[in-house]
C-alpha cells in the first residue's frame, strides 16, 4: 500500500446511537486516516450495535471516531489514547461539546500506557497510521499491543485491527486469538479478534477500576 497523502477529512460523522449525524471537525494532521463511514458501521454491526455496559479502548485514537462512536452506542466506558496535541485538543473538545463524560483522554504513547495496570477491557480498537514506510514497523507494533494487552482483557473480548494487508491467527503472537470477520474496503484490509473465553487471562473479569 502506498503512503497515503491526501490530506485528512475536515470532520468525520457519528453514525449510530445517542450523537448519530454529530460532526466532529478532523485537523489537517498528515497522515491521518479515519475509518470510513460504511466500514464503521459494518464494525458496528459485527459488535451487535448496542454497546451498552462495555468497557472500550481506543489506541491511536486520532480523530476519536470509533471512541466515540463506541460511547454513542452506550459503553460505559470508553480511553482514547492519542499522542498528537492538535489530535488531543480536538478530543477534549469533541468530549466537552458531545457531553461524553463517560470518555476519557490519555495524551501520550500508546504502548506506555498499556505499561500501566488496567483490567477488564472488552473491546480495543487498534488502527495505527500504515503504509509503505511504516508497515514493518506496524507488524512488529500489531504483535507487540496484542501481547501487552491480552492480560487487561476479559473473556471473549474483541480487538479490531485495520492494517494494510489480511491478518490470520498465524500472523498473531501464540495467543488464543480468533478471527470473527474480515472485510476489504480500497486497499484497507478490517479485521474482529475475539479472545477464547477459556483462555481469558487471570483477572481479566475484574471491573470498575478507574484507568487515569
Amino acid at each position: 500500500m502506498r503512503p497515503l497523502k491526501r490530506p485528512p477529512p475536515g470532520e468525520v460523522r457519528l453514525i449510530g446511537g445517542q450523537w448519530k449525524r454529530s460532526k466532529l471537525p478532523v485537523p489537517p494532521v498528515e497522515g491521518l486516516r479515519p475509518t470510513p463511514d460504511r466500514v464503521r458501521e459494518t464494525l458496528f454491526n459485527w459488535l451487535g450495535q448496542d454497546l451498552t455496559g462495555l468497557r472500550c479502548l481506543d489506541l491511536f485514537a486520532g480523530s476519536g471516531a470509533l471512541g466515540l462512536e463506541a460511547a454513542s452506542r452506550g459503553a460505559k466506558e470508553v480511553v482514547l489514547v492519542e499522542r498528537d496535541a492538535q489530535l488531543v485538543k480536538a478530543l477534549r473538545q469533541h468530549v466537552l461539546r458531545l457531553g461524553a463524560k463517560q470518555v476519557q483522554i490519555h495524551a501520550g504513547d500508546a504502548l506506555q500506557w498499556l505499561g500501566g495496570t488496567h483490567r477488564g477491557w472488552d473491546v480495543v480498537f487498534l488502527d495505527p497510521p500504515f503504509g509503505d514506510a511504516a508497515n514493518a514497523w506496524n507488524e512488529a507494533l500489531f504483535r507487540d499491543v496484542m501481547v501487552r494487552v491480552h492480560p487487561s482483557l476479559r473473556a471473549g473480548a474483541m480487538i479490531y485491527l485495520e492494517a494494510g494487508r489480511p491478518w490470520q491467527e498465524a500472523d498473531l503472537p501464540a495467543l488464543p486469538w480468533r478471527l470473527h470477520r474480515h472485510g476489504k474496503a480500497g486497499a484497507v484490509h478490517y479485521h474482529l479478534f475475539v479472545l477464547d473465553a477459556e483462555y481469558a487471562p487471570a483477572g481479566a473479569a475484574v471491573e470498575d477500576n478507574r484507568v487515569l
